[in-house]
C-alpha cells in the first residue's frame, strides 16, 4: 500500500455530497464521511475541512426568490456552520479530534477563526473544520476553500462531490460528457466548468495550489486520493493546455 503524497490538506466537502432524501444532513452520509476522514487522520496527515451549505440554503437561490442576496449568504454561512457540527460530533464517534472554528462570530459552539490557534491545532493532531464560508457575502465555499488552503500552506485542495471528476458538460443530463483526467485552473475558467467558481480556480493558480475533484461517496476514494492514486480529475495551477 502506498505511503501518503501529502501531509497536510484542505478538505473541501459540498453541500449537495452532504444532501440526502427526507432530511438535511443523513447520518450515515455524516458517520460515512467520519469514518473516510479517519482513515486519512490515521496516516498522520493534518486535515483542514470546509463544508458547504447547499444541502440546507443556498443564497444564489434565494436571491432569485426575491431575498436580498447579502441576507441569503449570511443564511448560507449559518447553513455551513449547522454542517460543520454535525460532522464535528460525527467524529466524537469515531474518536478523531476536531476543532471547529467560524468566520462569523458564534463563540458558543465554534472558536473564532485565528491562524496561529489553527496550526496549533494541527501540532495537536486535531482536524480543524472551517465553518461560514469566509465571512462576507458574495463570496462562495469553494472560494473560501481555496482561501484556507493558502492561509494553513496546504498541498492540495480535495474538492469532495458526488461526481467522479470535471466533464465539460453535465454528465447527468448528456450521456456524451467528457471527463477530463487532468486540467489546468485557465482551462477550467475558459471553458467556464462550473465545479468551482473564477475566484477559487484564479486564487489556486496564483498560489500554486492543485486541485482534486473526486467522488465522495465511494468508499476509500480520500485515502485513494492522498495516496496519489489517480481518483477523479487533477486540476492543475500552471498554463499548460487540456
Amino acid at each position: 500500500m502506498n505511503d501518503p503524497i501529502y501531509r497536510r490538506i484542505l478538505l473541501k466537502v459540498s453541500g449537495e455530497a452532504l444532501a440526502g432524501k427526507g432530511e438535511n444532513v443523513l447520518a450515515e452520509i455524516i458517520d460515512g464521511l467520519a469514518l473516510e476522514i479517519k482513515g486519512v487522520w490515521e496516516m498522520d496527515i493534518e486535515i483542514g475541512i470546509v463544508v458547504g451549505g447547499g444541502n440546507i440554503y443556498r443564497g444564489a437561490s434565494g436571491s432569485r426568490k426575491g431575498i436580498d442576496q447579502v441576507k441569503g449568504d449570511y443564511m448560507g454561512m449559518i447553513a455551513t456552520i449547522f454542517n460543520a457540527l454535525a460532522l464535528q460530533a460525527a467524529l466524537d464517534k469515531v474518536k478523531v479530534p476536531s476543532r471547529v472554528q467560524s468566520a462569523l462570530n458564534i463563540d458558543r459552539v465554534a472558536e473564532p477563526f485565528i491562524i496561529g490557534r489553527t496550526m496549533r491545532h494541527f501540532e495537536k493532531n486535531r482536524v480543524v473544520i472551517f465553518a461560514a464560508g469566509t465571512g462576507n457575502p458574495f463570496c462562495t465555499t469553494d472560494t473560501a476553500a481555496v482561501l484556507r488552503a493558502a492561509e494553513i500552506k496546504a498541498e492540495v485542495v480535495l474538492k469532495a462531490t458526488k461526481v467522479d471528476g470535471i466533464y465539460d458538460c453535465d454528465p447527468a443530463t448528456n450521456e456524451g460528457a467528457k471527463r477530463f483526467e487532468k486540467i489546468s485552473c485557465a482551462d477550467a475558467i475558459r471553458l467556464n466548468l462550473k465545479v468551482m467558481d473564477s475566484t477559487a480556480f484564479t486564487m489556486c493558480m496564483e498560489r500554486k495550489i492543485p486541485i482534486i475533484v473526486f467522488d465522495l461517496s465511494k468508499q476509500g476514494n480520500l485515502q485513494r486520493v492522498v495516496r496519489g492514486e489517480l481518483v477523479g480529475t487533477l486540476v492543475i495551477p500552471n498554463e499548460e493546455g487540456v
